[in-house]
């Protein structure tokens, strides 16, 4: 015979002044405690990695100048092309380089930015590489 063979059987007890608590309250409870608020996050951030911005050359320019010029040329045929560029992080100094593939609308001149037919805005400065598909520029 055991010490609990007494209570072993009989129904749990209810409050009948206090509703249950709900389950995600009840949850809550054993939820792990940060007594640092947002330690994990900086050291996450201070973590994530960056990438500088390239300074191009002379000759890269002039390359650059020259697809951009070609490209203006066929702006009437709207060409699909790929520009490589960089996109300045928000958080902390450098960025990372990105691809993007879109028919060309227009050479905003006045803003110095590629302009897509999907409304995509580059700025010039920023790109490293243009490629067009079915243009043969060097």
């Amino acid at each position: 015979m055991s010490k609990y063979d007494e209570i072993i059987n009989l129904s749990h007890h209810r409050s009948s002044t206090h509703p249950p608590m709900p389950r995600s309250n009840r949850a809550a409870q054993f939820a792990p405690f940060a007594a640092l608020t947002g330690y994990y996050s900086a050291v996450e951030e201070t973590g994530r990695l960056t990438e500088a911005k390239i300074e191009l050359d002379d000759y890269t320019m002039e390359t650059l100048n020259r697809k951009t010029q070609f490209i203006k040329e066929s702006i009437a045929e709207r060409p699909l092309i790929t520009v490589t560029y960089f996109v300045p992080d928000k958080r902390k100094s450098g960025g990372k380089y990105v691809n993007f593939s879109g028919n060309i609308r227009l050479i905003d001149e006045v803003n110095r930015e590629f302009v897509f037919d999907d409304g995509t805005k580059i700025k010039i400065e920023n790109i490293i590489d243009i490629n067009a598909e079915g243009l043969n520029i060097v």
